[in-house]
């Protein structure tokens, strides 16, 4: 989990366009961000194993 600050300095606007960093709404993670869901990917697989995100499921074969 990221400090609070790190995480409060992140959704300030920036001085820049591109020193804008997108992290994980849950735990604040920057790295392994999937911005179609809004997550980092560790995140991502828990709420998927759990079945929380809609249309996203474990593949098997």
């Amino acid at each position: 989990m990221a400090k609070k600050s790190v995480i409060a300095r992140s959704k300030k606007k920036p001085k820049f366009s591109t020193r804008a960093v997108n992290r994980c709404f849950r735990c604040g993670r920057g790295k392994g961000y999937m911005r179609d869901f809004d997550l980092c990917r560790i995140c991502f697989r828990e709420l998927a194993n759990e079945g929380m995100i809609p249309g996203i499921k474990k593949s098997s074969w």
